[in-house]
C-alpha cells in the first residue's frame, strides 16, 4: 500500500473514536505540560538568582559560615545557625587595606512587621552602617541606616515598597512607628524599587534595621554573612587571600568560607541546575505513564479491529502495511498530545510568571516534544506487531 494511503487510514481510525483518542492523549498532555512547566520554574529561578547577583556588582566577596566546597556544597551547606562570624571580624577586615576597600556584616530573618493592627511577614535584614551601600541598595525617600545608628543602637528602620503598601496604604511612612518582633522602631526611609519576584519574595518586602537592634530582636550576636568590597575586580584574589589569612587567625578553617560573587553564583546555579533536572525527571515519569496508556489503548484497539485487520489481509494488505498503520496511529496520538501539552505548559509558565519567575527554554520544549514522539514509537510497536502477525483466516473468524 502507498504510505499516504496508510496515513489516511490511520487518521480516519483516530477521528472515528474521538473520545478514546482524547483520553489516550491525556497522559502525554499531562506529561509534556508538566515537564515544560516544572523545568520553566527551575530555569526561571536560576535566571532570577543570576540577575540578583549581577545587580550586586562583580567585586563583592562573601564570607559565609560553614565550610562550603568549591564548585558545590561538597563541604556541607552554610551553617547560619552555628555562625561564629562577628561584628569585630567585619570591622577588622574593613581595616585590612590592600585589596580590601570596605567590609560590613549582616543577618536576616523572617519576622512579623506591624503597624496599628495591620501586620505582615517580611524579610528583616540587620546590617552594619555600610551594609546597604555595599550591596548597592539605595533609598527613594528619607535616609539609609548609618554607622551612628548602629553604634547608638537606634531603633530605626528602612522599609520596602511592599511593606508600605500592605501596612500604610497611601500614608507617608516616614516618622511612623512600626513593631518588628518585640521592638518598636521608627521608619526613617523607603527603599528604592528592588524588583519583584512574586511568590518567592523580592527586595521590596525587605526591612533594613541596625545590626545592633537586630541582635536583640533575633537573639543572636553572630552574623550570617560578611560582605567585602574589593578595590577593583582584578584585586578580588588578593582581597580573598587577605580575608582568609585574617580569619584563620581567629577561627578554624571549617568555620567559614570566602567566595566571590561568581564562585557563589556558580555554586548556587549548580544546585539549582540539579533541582531543575530533578523536577524535569519527576515530571517525565508521567510521560512514561502516558506511553503505557497509549500501548494499552492500542492493544484494545487491535482486539476490537481483529476482523478489519483480517479482511484487509485477505484482500492483499501485507503485515508491514498493518504494522506501519498502527505505529502511525500511536505516533500521531503521541505527537498531538505533545503539541497540546506544549501549549498548556508554555501558557501555564507564562501565566505563572506574574507570581513566580519562570523561563520557557527552547531545549525543554524540544526535549518534551521529542520524548513524546519517541514514546509513541516505543509504545506503539508492541500493539502494531500483534496486529501485523494476526492470521487473516483466524481474524476473519474472530467474534
Amino acid at each position: 500500500m502507498d504510505l499516504s494511503e496508510i496515513f489516511r487510514l490511520s487518521i480516519r481510525s483516530i477521528t472515528r473514536n474521538k473520545t478514546r483518542s482524547a483520553l489516550t492523549m491525556l497522559g502525554i498532555i499531562i506529561g509534556v505540560s508538566s515537564v515544560i512547566l516544572l523545568v520553566s520554574l527551575g530555569q526561571g529561578l536560576q535566571d532570577f538568582v543570576t540577575g540578583q547577583f549581577e545587580k550586586l556588582g562583580s567585586n563583592i566577596i562573601y564570607v559565609i559560615p560553614g565550610k562550603i566546597g568549591s564548585g558545590g556544597f561538597s563541604g556541607g551547606p552554610p551553617n547560619f545557625s552555628g555562625s561564629k562570624l562577628t561584628l569585630k571580624h567585619a570591622a577588622d577586615i574593613a581595616k585590612l587595606g590592600g585589596g580590601v576597600a570596605d567590609a560590613g556584616g549582616g543577618t536576616q530573618s523572617i519576622s512579623s512587621v506591624k503597624y496599628r493592627g495591620k501586620s505582615m511577614y517580611a524579610t528583616v535584614v540587620g546590617g552594619t552602617g555600610n551594609y546597604m551601600k555595599l550591596h548597592t541598595i539605595s533609598v527613594s525617600l528619607g535616609r539609609a541606616i548609618t554607622e551612628t545608628d548602629v553604634k547608638l543602637g537606634r531603633k530605626v528602620a528602612v522599609i520596602g515598597k511592599d511593606v508600605i503598601t500592605k501596612l500604610f496604604g497611601q500614608l507617608n511612612p516616614i516618622g511612623k512607628e512600626i513593631i518588628i518582633g518585640n521592638q518598636s522602631l521608627t521608619v526613617i526611609g523607603v527603599l528604592s524599587d528592588l524588583g519583584s519576584a512574586g511568590a518567592i519574595g523580592s527586595g521590596n518586602d525587605h526591612s533594613f534595621i541596625p545590626i545592633t537592634v537586630a541582635t536583640k530582636i533575633f537573639g543572636s550576636e553572630n552574623l550570617q554573612m560578611i560582605s567585602i568590597k574589593a578595590t577593583t575586580k582584578e584585586e578580588i584574589p588578593i582581597a580573598i587571600k587577605q580575608a582568609k589569612k585574617y580569619l584563620l587567625k581567629q577561627l578554624k578553617e571549617d568555620d567559614f568560607s570566602v567566595m566571590d560573587s561568581s564562585s557563589l553564583l556558580s555554586t548556587i546555579n549548580q544546585i539549582l541546575g540539579v533541582l531543575t533536572a530533578a523536577l524535569g525527571g519527576i515530571a517525565a515519569i508521567s510521560l512514561v505513564v502516558g506511553g503505557v496508556g497509549i500501548m494499552n489503548i492500542m492493544l484494545v484497539t487491535v482486539t476490537e479491529r481483529t476482523k478489519e485487520i483480517g479482511l484487509r489481509k485477505a484482500v492483499g494488505a501485507k503485515p508491514r502495511d498493518i504494522l506501519i498503520q498502527f505505529v502511525i496511529e500511536a505516533v500521531v496520538l503521541s505527537l498531538l498530545g505533545g503539541i497540546i501539552g506544549i501549549l498548556i505548559g508554555a501558557g501555564g509558565a507564562l501565566a505563572m510568571n506574574s507570581i513566580f519567575p519562570t523561563s520557557v527554554s527552547l531545549w525543554s520544549v524540544s526535549l518534551a516534544f521529542g520524548v513524546s514522539a519517541i514514546v509513541g514509537v516505543i509504545f506503539g510497536v508492541a500493539p502494531a506487531l500483534k496486529a501485523s502477525r494476526l492470521n487473516p483466516i483466524d481474524a476473519l473468524r474472530y467474534e
